[in-house]
């Protein structure tokens, strides 16, 4: 484990000044040219090209060595051949530079473990901090970028409140193009590759401590011996909810994870109950880590799992009691009191023929004030937890107002809801109305339901 608290993690995650070394003056699309680029034409970051060759690109002067480099660099980002990165790493310590991103591959997953060792080492002595190598390295939105993937093919989310870590770069920005679909911000984005240096736990502590991190995410391929045990007993002492996406479950994944990342797989069954044992939510998989992070990332505190569900569907209804069921969450039924308190309020013309056991049936007949008035009732009930909204944009009586409105009723009792909406450009408005007010929106009934479980799967010390 690193030493977080004597390294400038800070000038690593937030840097004014950055140098890309290993930049091509012939080829515009070789990786360290595109993180020079779009950092340098879209970010505030300051870079600075460097190459032995030296010369310039485009303006700009390429500087033949980091200690060339005018100004203090806070971040190198490393995009060279591998048997070139020992002596640039030193030549960075030695430039007092606050920290590195190693693109470059070639290390233990290619069998070059003692390379890799001796990277470690040397920076291990001068508390230099580097991620990867083998990795995408960091992203953190409108401050500084250096995956070697070109703008425009990218899909990135708005800033936000996961921190998000992962093994696998690959898998980081396949997450980050769904986060954003889902309306996910981030703090962070951090792929470790071959963490050679700076592992989970390193980054684990630094985001327990980062004041816009509200969950932290990891993608999780492998540990060293022992060090399963010591994230485990990091993360139950998180006061943020800590979500965990474990690969190499199977044996021939185990193998697997061997050869992409050169870390050990570990007995899968073991890590699965130790983090259930201590509250620390595991997804068992990509959708459920998507699901997961929008949910906790709204509501931080456990539930029982009692749901009180509001429909117009009775299709829908029972659907969402069978997905309920399956996670072992319950829809309890309505004491007779609660029922009478709803159909009150309800219109005349919806009242008599409503269903209000639990699943509450509105019918297609309800407009935004039996939603409200169905949900208003469910917030004041001590037996349910949990508020699920089921709505149908194109039922008649629904305007697109109703999202800003339900989530209003949340803000004032501050009983969790969340809503099932069909994610369609022409419903955007419904779905803003809910998300801008701090209410999670899912486009399934069952990744609704999975964002209950993950208030009921996360128990925070």
């Amino acid at each position: 484990m690193f030493d977080v608290r004597s390294s400038s993690f800070k000038k690593l995650f937030n840097p004014q000044t950055m140098a890309v070394i290993g930049v091509s003056l012939t080829n515009e699309t070789h990786p360290a040219n595109v993180i020079y680029t779009k950092n340098h034409l879209r970010l505030p970051v300051k870079v600075f090209p460097v190459n032995p060759k030296g010369g310039k690109i485009g303006r700009s002067p390429v500087y033949r060595d980091i200690s060339e480099v005018p100004e203090k660099v806070d971040l190198a980002v490393i995009a060279a051949r591998a048997k070139f990165v020992p002596q640039i790493l030193e030549q960075c310590i030695k430039s007092e530079v606050g920290g590195a991103v190693v693109i470059s591959g070639g290390f233990a997953e290619s069998g070059l473990a003692d390379v890799q060792i001796q990277m470690a080492a040397m920076a291990r002595q001068a508390q230099f901090p580097f991620i990867g190598p083998n990795c995408l390295g960091i992203y953190k939105p409108s401050i500084v970028d250096t995956f070697f993937l070109p703008s425009e093919r990218l899909i990135r989310p708005e800033s936000g409140n996961v921190g998000f870590i992962s093994q696998s770069g690959g898998v980081l920005v396949d997450q980050m193009v769904k986060f954003a679909g889902e309306g996910i911000g981030i703090s962070l984005a951090v792929s470790i590759g071959n963490k050679a240096l700076v592992r989970e736990t390193d980054l684990l502590e630094y985001l327990m401590q980062d004041p816009q991190t509200g969950v932290i995410a990891f993608y999780i391929e492998g540990f060293k011996e022992n060090e399963g045990r010591q994230f485990v007993q990091l993360a139950r002492n998180s006061t943020k909810p800590v979500i965990v996406l474990k690969a190499g479950k199977s044996a021939q994944g185990s193998q697997a994870v061997s050869s992409h990342t050169a870390s050990l797989a570990g007995d899968y069954q073991v890590f699965s109950e130790v983090l259930a044992q201590y509250g620390i939510a595991e997804a068992r998989n990509e959708f459920e880590l998507l699901s997961f992070c929008e949910s906790l990332s709204c509501y931080p505190n456990t539930i029982r799992g009692n749901v009180g569900i509001v429909t117009v569907s009775g299709g829908h209804g029972v659907l969402a009691v069978d997905a309920l069921s399956a996670h072992g969450l319950s829809a309890p039924q309505l004491s007779p009191e609660i029922q009478d308190r709803i159909r009150q309020k309800l219109r005349p013309g919806v009242s008599p023929i409503a269903s209000l056991r639990n699943p509450i049936d509105l019918t297609g007949s309800a407009i935004d004030a039996d939603f409200i008035a169905a949900a208003d009732a469910l917030s004041q009930d001590p037996d349910i937890d949990c508020i699920l909204m089921l709505l149908l944009p194109y039922s008649p009586g629904v305007t697109t107002d109703l999202g800003a409105r339900l989530s209003h009723i949340y803000q004032r009792t501050e009983k969790p809801m969340i809503a099932y909406v069909p994610r369609m450009e022409k419903y955007r408005m419904l779905i803003e109305g809910f998300e801008l007010n701090g209410v999670p929106v899912s486009s399934s009934i069952e990744g609704a339901v999975l964002m209950v479980e993950a208030l009921r799967r996360c128990r925070l010390c």
